[in-house]
């Protein structure tokens, strides 16, 4: 992990933690070396800023990487949900491919 990196991501969170932004990229960069920091941040913006889109597509990855799978399940979900009351068809289209593709790994 690029300790600058993480260093000046840190300094952003605590200087603005009510930025989404800001807790979404700790849990991307944690999630390279540190997957509970990286659960840590992905809960907080699911708990705290449910209506920030990115963060369903690498929450619902993240989560079924750590073979959480009834929760990856459900951030898939709410975020193909969420994606269709923004309005946003790319995105929402990539959280439905993402989660076709976690069923269909589930089925193997």
């Amino acid at each position: 992990m690029n300790n600058s990196l993480l260093a000046n991501l840190l300094a952003f969170y605590e200087e603005d933690p009510a930025d989404p932004f800001n807790a979404y990229a700790l849990a991307i960069e944690y999630s390279k070396s540190d997957a509970q920091e990286a659960e840590r941040y992905f809960d907080l913006l699911l708990e705290k800023h449910p209506d920030y889109l990115p963060t369903y597509y690498h929450a619902g990855a993240f989560f079924a990487a750590l073979e959480k799978i009834e929760k990856a399940e459900e951030i898939y979900q709410k975020g193909v949900e969420l994606a269709l009351i923004q309005k946003n068809a790319k995105t929402h289209r990539e959280l439905l491919s993402a989660y076709n593709n976690f069923k269909d790994e589930l089925e193997d």
